[in-house]
């Protein structure tokens, strides 16, 4: 995936691929904010938009770009920088000062958009040994916390070996593994290295019932049983792991849970890990609640409520003022600043319904296959058709099926999506929310069609 930048900015690679060949930034280069596109993808030689299902409001700077993007440089991401911003400066607005938001580079560890989100965050969670030297060196000097589970030793020393003093640990033996390798580290007086153990809790109610994905509650690889904590609080309290220290309690529940269900999620991981202080004797300093805030795909224009979820953790807050709150949002940041653009090359018909084959697919854009839904879109008719051959047509508007280039019938972007008009080959398609488990998430290299290129739009 080749990289480049929209209005000035400097193309740099993605991580491990070089900026070279047909879809080198250095091949064509977009016009400048305010600079009308020319040539047969202008707007111009285009008729309105026709919105896909559900589609959201394209930014007319996002759609200016992706017509103006020649045809060697699709598949493309793009992403818009100033709108993160702005929705990263409206998330820390909202949260109360004692509450610290951290970024889940996961959902998206784009060099550019780690940059635009370091001011707004406190730091970031990266949950590998790769995820941390990538964003250890994409926003040097910035807090890190190393979560996930499976650490590998020689991870762990990496992390060590940058300074990172918070770990989230998933069992007994991680921890046990941890306390050796940061009790072998030199130099006297060395402060131990902080300890939130994960719990993998149930909760009351069916609160995870409405949840995309449950990392808890249920029998999962995520976290210690709650039956392991005391062992663990043993360890870290008997002077028998001197590198490391209890600093609290991490409970990442599940993904997709709108405010008001993530809010008692919160309440009720805050009751048990107060009960868990009392019962035991134990001071924690820290409550890490993880993420899981809903992003509709049915419903693009929607967002979490974050002036409601606010509210709750100011109430956990005041409750317990020797505690840190922090919350790890990867998604509900990223998704609504990018956009996967791409264009028609086939319509057909089958059984009765029409299916437009699309340049890519779900190798670079996995989310709608992997959940199940139907990614939103918008439909940029192109005027211009430059081949000698006819021009593949739908029938009639309507419900279209977009389709990808894999051969596998699980590569589908969307369902029957409503068009205006008829669809054609070269048509441009825009697929949003796009800016959050996309690239990293997806089966690139499947059938080894070339790489998407990126283009970021600057705040």
């Amino acid at each position: 995936m080749s990289d480049s930048a929209f209005g000035g900015g400097q193309p740099a690679p993605a991580p491990g691929v070089a900026a070279s060949g047909p879809h080198s930034p250095d091949v064509a280069t977009a016009p400048a904010p305010g600079v009308a596109a020319s040539g047969p993808h202008s707007p111009d030689a285009l008729a309105d938009p026709a919105p896909g299902r559900a589609a959201s409001a394209l930014p007319a700077r996002v759609r200016d770009l992706a017509l103006s993007l020649p045809t060697a440089q699709l598949p493309a991401y793009v992403y818009d920088l100033g709108a993160l911003s702005a929705h990263a400066a409206a998330v820390r607005g909202t949260l109360p000062p004692r509450i610290e938001l951290y970024y889940a580079a996961k959902a998206n560890p784009e060099p550019r958009i780690l940059a635009a989100l370091a001011p707004y965050t406190d730091g970031f969670e990266v949950s590998s040994g790769g995820e941390l030297a990538h964003v250890a060196e994409a926003v040097p000097g910035r807090p890190l916390a190393f979560g996930g589970p499976g650490k590998t030793p020689a991870e762990i020393v990496a992390a060590l070996d940058r300074g990172v003093r918070r770990f989230h640990v998933e069992s007994t033996h991680e921890l046990r593994v941890l306390a050796h390798l940061a009790g072998q580290r030199p130099g006297a007086g060395r402060a131990p290295v902080a300890v939130l153990l994960r719990v993998n809790l149930a909760v009351p109610g069916g609160l995870l019932a409405s949840g995309a994905l449950a990392m808890g509650g249920r029998p999962t690889p995520f976290g210690l049983d709650p039956s392991d904590v005391p062992a663990a609080l043993r360890m870290l309290t008997d002077g028998s792991c001197p590198g490391v220290e209890l600093t609290g309690v991490h409970a990442h529940l599940a993904s997709g849970l709108a405010a008001p269900e993530l809010a008692a999620v919160a309440g009720s991981v805050a009751d048990w890990a107060d009960g868990l202080a009392r019962r035991h004797g134990v001071r924690l300093r820290e409550l890490n609640l993880g993420g899981g805030m809903v992003v509709d795909y049915t419903r693009p224009d929607t967002r979490f409520d974050w002036a409601g979820y606010a509210t709750a953790l100011a109430r956990i807050a005041a409750a317990h003022p020797e505690w840190v709150l922090r919350v790890e949002p990867g998604r509900a940041m990223t998704a609504y600043c990018g956009w996967y653009v791409t264009d028609v090359l086939d319509v057909k018909r089958s059984h009765g319904e029409d299916f437009a084959v699309v340049r890519g697919g779900t190798h670079h854009l996995r989310t709608p296959a992997a959940r199940g839904h139907d990614q939103p879109c918008t439909v940029l008719p192109v005027a211009d058709w430059p081949h000698p051959w006819p021009r593949p047509t739908a029938t009639a508007p309507g419900p279209v099926t977009f389709a990808g280039q894999l051969c596998t019938p699980k590569d589908v972007l969307a369902r029957a999506v409503p068009t205006a008009q008829p669809l054609r080959a070269g048509d441009r398609v825009l697929f949003g929310l796009a800016g959050a488990y996309a690239w990293n998430i997806s089966h690139h290299d499947f059938l080894m069609h070339p790489h998407p290129t990126t283009h970021v739009l600057p705040g």
